[in-house]
């Protein structure tokens, strides 16, 4: 398949095609006589697996060293792969929802208090806003 079919089929533009394969998230295609690039038709699915990855909040690094797990996977011990990965980003999206939870039950206390200046409510001891808290480094 030739880089625009592959980008097409993928459902990503050519430019991303071409970023990927200098990152080494896909494999450097063979080229025709004619100097054009021609991918294999498994350029597809991993460009999709790469796609549904970043989706699922993994980085293009983390990406490339679970594909690198996937193609190595008896060189590499327990905790390459992807199990182990899914569950740190699992920890970490968890956290992040509850940080996030923190945050809207916060601003509904806000709103419901009628804050509305941020200098008043800042003054204010009865203010549900963490102000001085936030100030100081703190995290909700």
């Amino acid at each position: 398949m030739r880089s625009g079919e592959v980008a097409a089929a993928a459902g990503v533009n050519l430019q991303t095609l071409r970023y990927y394969e200098r990152r080494g998230l896909l494999d450097e295609p063979v080229r025709s006589l004619g100097g054009h690039r021609v991918y294999p038709e498994a350029a597809v699915t991993t460009l999709r697996v790469i796609k549904a990855a970043q989706r699922l909040g993994f980085t293009l690094t983390e990406v490339s060293e679970l594909l690198n797990t996937a193609r190595h996977r008896h060189a590499l011990g327990e905790g390459a792969g992807l199990q182990a990965r899914a569950r740190e980003k699992l920890t970490a999206v968890e956290a992040k929802i509850a940080d996030l939870t923190v945050i809207a039950d916060t601003l509904r206390a806000g709103i419901a208090a009628g804050c509305d200046d941020l200098q008043t409510c800042a003054g204010d001891p009865n203010c549900p806003l963490p102000f001085t808290e936030l100030g100081q480094g703190e995290r909700l």
